[in-house]
Parts: C-alpha cells; structure tokens; sequence
C-alpha cells in the first residue's frame, strides 16, 4: 500500500461520522459509484441530496454522456480539463456546489424538480444497493449451454453449406452476399462498394423466398446469443462474491427507462426458446432461496387507453379480458366467439404497431401480407377506436408546438425530429412524439415502485432484496417463508404506483431461477 492510499484510508475514516450522517447534504456527480466505492471501506454514505450528473440528464436527456468537466464549461465556464490529482478533484468540488443553485433553477423552470426529488434521487441508493448485492450465475449450467450451442450451430452450418451446395465464411457478409445474390439468384439487394447488403432487414424480406435464408438468420441469432451472454456471463462472475454485478444506467436512454450493462440484461431475447433457457442460468445467491418476479402487464397499452380515453381499451382492461381479442372483436366486427387466431395475431400486431407508430410497410412485413390489406386494417382500427387516432393527431401537433413531449410526471423528450424538412426524418420525430409519453410514464412508474418497495423492505425488516430490473420486470431474491407476505407487499405498491383512469396490472410468479420466476 502506497502512502497516499494509507493517508487516503485514514482521512475516510475520520469523515466517516460525516459521510454517514443523513443531517448533512451532499452534492456530488454520479453519487452512486460514490456509495458504491465507500461500501468497500464499510462506510454507508448519508445525506444524498443532489447528483449533479441526474439533473443534467432530466434538463437534456438527448446527451450521451454527461462528464463533470463538460457540464462544468457549459453552465459555468470552468475550465477543468489539463487539471490533474488534488486541484482536479478540488475544482470538480467547487464546480458540483456551484451547478446544484443552477440545475435547481432550471428544474424548477422546467417543472422537473418533484420528477428529481421524488424518482430520480431516491433511486440512486435502491439501485447501488442492487449492484452491490448481485445476482448468482449458474457457470455449470451456462458451460453445458454453450457445448450444446456450439453442435447446434455446426449442425445448421451444415445445414446452410447443403442448401448453398458449397463452404463459405457464413460470418463474412461479401462471402454470403455473393452465395444468395449471384449464385442462388435471389431478389438483389443495394450492392455497395464493399459488396450486397445482408443485413437483418434485408433477410427479413427474403425468409419466404428460399430456406437458406432462414437457416442463416438462425445461426446469426444463436452465434451472437452464444458470444454475447452464454460464454460471456461467467467471466463477468465477480471472484469475490461468486455473483454477477450489473450495472444500471439512470442517465442513459432518452425515454426515462433504466439501462443496464456488463451484463446488457435488456437485450437478452424473451421469446426464443434458448433466450428463455438462458434465464435459468441467473439464480438466487443464497442455499434455498427463491426468486420472486413482479412483471406490469401491457403496461404500455394501458398508458394508451389512459392517455386516449379510448372506451374499447378502458373497458377491456376493466373487465381483464384479452386486450387484443377485445380489439380484434371492434375492428373485424365479430362476435368473441368467432375472433380467429390470425385476427387476433393481426389485432396485436396493430396494438403494439400503433405504439411505436408503425406504417402499413411495416405492419405488411410483419405480417406477410399486401401493404393494401395492412393499410385496410389500419384504417379499420382507427375507425374503431377514434380516441387512439385523436391521441395521436393531437400529441404529435402539441409536441411540434411546444419541440417537447411529457410523460404523466413531467420527464421531457425534446423531439427536433420534427422540424426536419426530411420527410423521413419528421415520420420518425412523430413516432418518438407518441411513443415517449408511453414508454417514460411506464418508466416513471416502475421507478417509483422501485423506490417504494425498497422503503417497504426496509421498514418491514424484510430478509428479501431486490436485484434485477429488466424492462416492466422487478426480480427479489426471497425466502420461502417470507414469499407470501412479499408478493402481496409488491404487487399492491407496484399497482397503486399510479393512479390512472385504467388499473395496472402486475402478474407475480416465483421459481428457483429467473426462468422458473417468469
């Protein structure tokens, strides 16, 4: 240990009545790698009162990052950059207690400042509290998953190299250009400089056209499952704890969600069969224990029928019926009885579609139909629920009034897209003006039950903890005998989150890992 390091440890410990001591406010950026730090020097930092880098994101959630010396030169025309050791940890000092009277005014102004304190502050310490509990990782089972990954894929390269009657470098995007555009003759795509396009949409466009295409998006989809999670995961395992700690990002995405990374949880595929099986390689750390997972079901509709007031959606989830049956009923005007399965699929299809503002094109891509059959069902289903159409008109012109949209607690979305005079680019300005009022009050919510429940665990004395947050999904890692008086705990906070004009739902379910859980 260097000197510096021992006077370091030394210096902590005489602050440490300070640092704990919830009577005095501190005001720092990224307070939760702070928490996380003095947590292995066993001090419980108190008082969190403003994060510099939190107030930057919800003042302009557009910014990819929000380093301390930029936000420093912007707001105060500091100069810290060229600075280094203790002038440089000085000055980012002197410039977090002078940005937090700035940030205030502005949160004020923009009425953001209940969103900061209420959401945004007090998640800091629930989700340095997830990251540092982690979450155990099955390694054996994982290494078993990757053999039977690796057979499967050679199995399908086989498969592909049979069909293309000849080896090739199926990872080499010029190679497998030249096989299905030149040699199997398929409908060309764009041929660039470096050769055809063979990307995911382009194959989209070609599964119904011949098998090979099929064979290769598969392999695409388990190659980068393998890579990304199976053989990924246990070297993410933290030699100390034996588990996984993920990161969560609070100042990330533009809509307000959580993002997380090493592991991305996010992006681990929900519907395959392998995505689904992977899930059962995240288990509860301790001998015995459970995974409780809370889920929002069709949050995102709900918020629809909400903000629209749509009667058809409203009474449906009031009555609890199947959403998207309830819609094919209106826009095919059939009786409940003889709604088919591909109506249904249609009417879901069209639900979903309507909440990330999806055209005919791409309603018929996803659905392998004529664009004239899908315009048709648009049409229908705007004629059958007129408020979700007034939704949209009316949030799209206030969004192109004001250059901003709000979720239901007041988090803004700058939309610039919309000003564009690319017509492309204002088509996708007026699919984030109606998606992000959708998606950030799904985030806002989950974030203030997220505060909620851990205040609930605390105050109830609960062994359980929270660990994992992945999309509408909150995961606890629970003892059997507290699994009753858990679940009862956090679905009525996570469904009374929010008062809204439909009522959340939430559908609990418990397992001995994530998989089991869901």
């Amino acid at each position: 240990e260097t000197e510096q390091t021992i006077g370091a440890q030394n210096l902590l410990r005489l602050l440490k009545t300070q640092l704990e001591s919830a009577a005095i406010a501190k005001v720092g950026h990224d307070l939760k790698q702070v928490m996380l730090a003095l947590w292995n020097e066993d001090i419980d930092l108190g008082g969190i009162a403003f994060d510099t880098e939190i107030a930057a994101y919800l003042i302009n959630p557009d910014r990819s990052s929000y380093p301390i010396e930029e936000l420093a030169a912007i707001y105060l025309g500091m100069v810290l950059s060229g600075t280094t050791g203790d002038e440089r940890l000085a000055l980012e000092a002197v410039a977090n207690l002078r940005l937090k009277p700035k940030f205030e005014e502005i949160l004020e102004e923009q009425n953001l400042i209940k969103l900061f304190n209420e959401i945004e502050m007090p998640l800091i310490p629930v989700l340095a509290g997830m990251e540092h509990e982690g979450v155990g990782i099955d390694t054996d089972y994982l290494n078993d998953l990757s053999k039977e990954t690796e057979l499967l894929l050679e199995s399908i390269e086989n498969e592909i190299y049979s069909l293309a009657e000849q080896e090739f470098n199926i990872n080499s995007p010029q190679q497998l250009g030249v096989i299905l555009f030149e040699k199997l003759g398929l409908p060309k795509s764009k041929k660039t400089k470096t050769g055809y396009s063979t990307d995911a949409n382009v194959l989209a466009k070609l599964l119904t056209v011949h098998p090979i295409v099929e064979k290769i998006v598969s392999f695409r989809e388990l190659a980068k499952l393998k890579s990304t999670y199976i053989d990924a995961l246990p070297r993410l395992v933290n030699r100390k704890t034996g588990k996984i700690h993920t990161s969560f990002n609070q100042t990330v995405t533009t809509t307000g969600r959580l993002s997380s990374s090493n592991p991305n949880l996010q992006n681990i595929p929900i519907r395959t069969e392998l995505g689904s099986r992977m899930r059962a390689a995240f288990i509860p750390s301790r001998p015995g224990e459970l995974f409780l997972s809370a889920d929002y079901s069709q949050i995102e509709l709900r918020l629809l029928a909400h903000y629209s007031g749509e009667e058809v959606l409203i009474r449906a989830f009031e009555a609890d019926k199947d959403i998207h049956e309830a819609t094919a009923i209106e826009v095919f005007g059939v009786l409940p009885e003889q709604v088919t399965s591909q109506m249904r699929r249609i009417a879901k299809m069209v639900n979903f579609g309507v909440l990330y503002g999806m055209s005919a094109y791409g309603l018929s891509d996803r659905l392998g139909i004529p664009v004239g059959d899908a315009r048709t069902f648009i049409d229908k289903y705007f004629k059958s629920l007129p408020k979700v159409e007034e939704f949209i008109a009316k949030t799209i012109a206030e969004t192109k009034e004001k250059g901003y949209v709000e979720t239901l607690l007041g988090r803004r979305r700058y939309i610039p897209e919309l000003k564009s005079s690319n017509g492309r680019i204002r088509s996708l300005g007026e699919r984030f003006a109606v998606n992000a009022p959708l998606q950030g009050s799904a985030a806002d919510i989950i974030k203030l039950a997220m505060v909620r429940v851990d205040k609930e665990l605390e105050e109830q004395a609960f062994q359980a903890r929270m660990v994992l947050q992945v999309h509408d999904e909150l995961i606890f890692e629970t003892s059997e005998g507290e699994l009753d008086a858990l679940s009862l705990m956090v679905r009525d906070i996570m469904e009374h989150a929010f008062p809204l004009s439909v009522h959340l739902k939430v559908d609990v379910s418990s397992g001995f890992n994530w998989k089991e859980a869901k």
